[in-house]
């Protein structure tokens, strides 16, 4: 009994290691759709202000505003390059926590199986133990049986 009392403390803990795992998973999930996001609106502000800038070269511009317009379109393709990196960084991080979580979760698996086996194995011994004492019962009878008559 001791033993498997040891063995469900290490479950706990497993089951511990894996609910932790998968909130920290979720945590970067919801970071990665955040910084998702924020890379979506840049883009689609980007595309915003270089149509302004084909509006506005359209009806004539002068020199200096074209280069306003064409650095802040090289900053905004900046920020979207720094964007993917962030996004590409948290996909990866994402990676370690999936494998971090699998590797919780399948060793709880075998904690748990390790349980169930002895649990199957204290069983049977049960059953054994069981039909030894029903069968040196069933003996006795017998024996005394044969001797009354």
């Amino acid at each position: 009994m001791k033993a498997n009392a040891s063995l469900q403390t290490l479950v706990d803990l497993s089951q511990n290691n894996v609910d932790d795992a998968a909130r920290h998973l979720q945590e970067l999930r919801t970071e990665r759709d955040a910084a998702h996001s924020q890379l979506d609106m840049l883009q689609t502000y980007r595309q915003d202000y270089a149509q302004r800038l084909l509006n506005v070269g359209q009806t004539g511009v002068t020199m200096a505003n074209y280069h306003n317009f064409r650095r802040f379109i090289v900053t905004l393709d900046q920020a979207i390059s720094q964007q993917n990196s962030v996004i590409q960084a948290l996909e990866e991080k994402m990676e370690q926590g999936r494998q971090l979580w699998y590797g919780h979760l399948q060793r709880l698996k075998a904690y748990e199986t390790l349980i169930d086996r002895r649990l199957q194995t204290q069983q049977v011994q049960q059953q054994r133990m069981e039909q030894r004492n029903s069968d040196e019962i069933a003996s006795r009878l017998f024996t005394r049986s044969q001797t009354a008559y």
